[in-house]
């Protein structure tokens, strides 16, 4: 962890010192840290807004964006959407210092502005999504796998897109030829993610036109067992080996379904290829 880094976790711990204010979720020299800051903003007739603000920062923070996850009891999904969506943006302009506070001091004073402009996603429930690490009795993981990405920016970009709009965590993962999306969260956004991925024009064929995705497989899904690892965030990741990934998957509490379905998956590739 670079020392910049370092001494704005120390001044972060500091400044949110009261109870529950703070709270470190995990820390990884792979993953970087990822981190809760409990706090309240004005909304609308100067009422206090709870908001719950989960930050992940990258390795290569502050030179990459920290992911950033917005919920509240207050807040309809939507709203947190476009909150994060506004974090994000202002996070861009400050890209390269250390930014966590004064992001959240941005919030703190823009948070009514936001809600006074018309809601950009959709749904109305409340946004109630739980970033502990408690076990969520609603919690499922699953593991897709596709073919092929010709148009990898923006099936990327629409990937993670997704995944942020549904409140699912985990990892896209490409090794050699192997693509393979990891989700966690909530079941029945787990469906609507495959609804999504099946019925968009998210690729191109090969003549250069949009298309649907018809080359993807549910390889498994289950409830979200106490050893699998909760992912707090969803990355977008490449390995340069077999073991990178292996490791990915041991990490999380995943060695099972690494051995019966991915290296099943790589011999598969290997023997198309040769």
């Amino acid at each position: 962890m670079a020392e910049p880094v370092r001494e704005e976790l120390s001044a972060l711990a500091a400044i949110f010192c009261g109870p529950h204010e703070w709270e470190v979720l995990s820390r990884s020299e792979t993953d970087g840290t990822v981190f809760r800051i409990h706090t309240k903003a004005e909304g609308f007739m100067d009422a206090d807004i709870p908001l719950e603000l989960v930050f992940h920062l990258p390795v290569n923070y502050p030179s990459c964006l920290p992911g950033i996850s917005v919920n509240s009891e207050r807040l309809t999904r939507a709203q947190c959407v476009t909150v994060k969506e506004k974090l994000l943006e202002q996070a861009e302009s400050l890209m390269s210092e250390p930014m966590v506070h004064e992001l959240v001091l941005w919030i703190q004073q823009n948070l009514r502005h936001i809600l006074n402009q018309p809601e950009t996603g959709s749904g109305n429930e409340k946004c109630t999504f739980s970033t502990s690490t408690t076990m969520n009795d609603g919690l499922w993981i699953t593991l897709l796998h596709l073919d092929h990405m010709r148009a990898k920016t923006k099936y990327v970009k629409t990937v993670e897109k997704w995944a942020s709009d549904l409140r699912l965590t985990g990892r896209l993962m490409f090794m050699g030829k192997i693509i393979l999306i990891l989700l966690q969260g909530d079941r029945n956004n787990l469906k609507e993610y495959l609804i999504l991925q099946k019925t968009s024009k998210v690729d191109v064929d090969s003549s250069g036109k949009k298309c649907k995705e018809k080359m993807i497989s549910v390889l498994f899904e289950t409830k979200v067992q106490t050893e699998h690892k909760r992912f707090l965030a969803f990355e977008v990741k490449e390995y340069s080996a077999l073991d990178e990934l292996q490791k990915e998957f041991e990490t999380a509490g995943l060695k099972k379904l690494f051995s019966e379905f991915v290296l099943a998956l790589e011999s598969g590739v290997y023997n198309r290829q040769y």
